[in-house]
């Protein structure tokens, strides 16, 4: 699952300058809210978590972290302590699966069927130290549950959306696995999009990537 972002959260400091970003791929820096103090702040990281724990290079990383599943989120050593300290929002515009099909894998645009800009995935964070160089890395994962009918089409997941009132509960951890369920199935739209999406080597800030096309 690659993604675009950026969708509005209220933050409790200054605006910050974001770009629009059409094709952010796993290993980059993404834009994630975090919450301290009961004060919320924006937080760029790493997109797929490297656990505090972590003793090795980071290149010896050889496992995908940058999604964590809702069903075992609490158990995998990778992610469990986290889960119970460090909770943080990944706002988007939307996101891109892809359906196996007869001519390939086919990617398809998700985005809020209301038009709105914003869609917020539940995500968890960590801060690890890098003995080699001394630098300190924050880096993230989404979390992905079981796709509503709407998105089981296409895919056999989809990231956990939280609506405005799970904020908080999440953040604080208030609230836990209960909030980790597919959205509804009335929330989101899609479309069929351009194969370039399949390449991490297309432009990030090209708005055609999101375009409808015929299949």
């Amino acid at each position: 699952m690659w993604f675009r972002q950026w969708g509005p959260v209220t933050l409790d400091q200054p605006p910050q300058n974001t770009r629009a970003r059409y094709n952010v791929c796993p290993t980059t820096t993404i834009d994630t809210i975090v919450e301290r103090d009961a004060k919320r702040e924006l937080v760029r990281m790493r997109w797929g978590l490297v656990p505090s724990w972590w003793s090795k290079p980071l290149k010896e990383l050889k496992l995908a972290t940058f999604n964590a599943r809702a069903e075992t989120v609490t158990t995998k050593p990778f992610f469990r302590s986290a889960f119970k300290r460090n909770r943080c929002l990944i706002p988007v515009s939307g996101y891109y699966e892809w359906q196996d099909t007869r001519g390939g894998k086919q990617p398809w645009y998700f985005t809020a069927r209301d038009g709105s800009p914003a869609l917020t995935v539940a995500g968890l964070w960590d801060e690890w130290h890098d003995k080699a160089s001394g630098e300190t890395l924050k880096s993230c994962t989404m979390i992905i549950t079981e796709p509503n009918k709407f998105v089981a089409g296409v895919h056999d997941r989809m990231p956990v959306l939280l609506a405005e009132k799970d904020y908080e509960p999440w953040l604080s951890g208030a609230a836990g696995k209960e909030l980790l369920k597919p959205a509804p199935d009335d929330l989101l739209q899609k479309w069929p999009v351009s194969k370039r999406v399949n390449s991490s080597r297309a432009a990030d800030d090209d708005p055609t990537l999101i375009d409808r096309v015929a299949l």
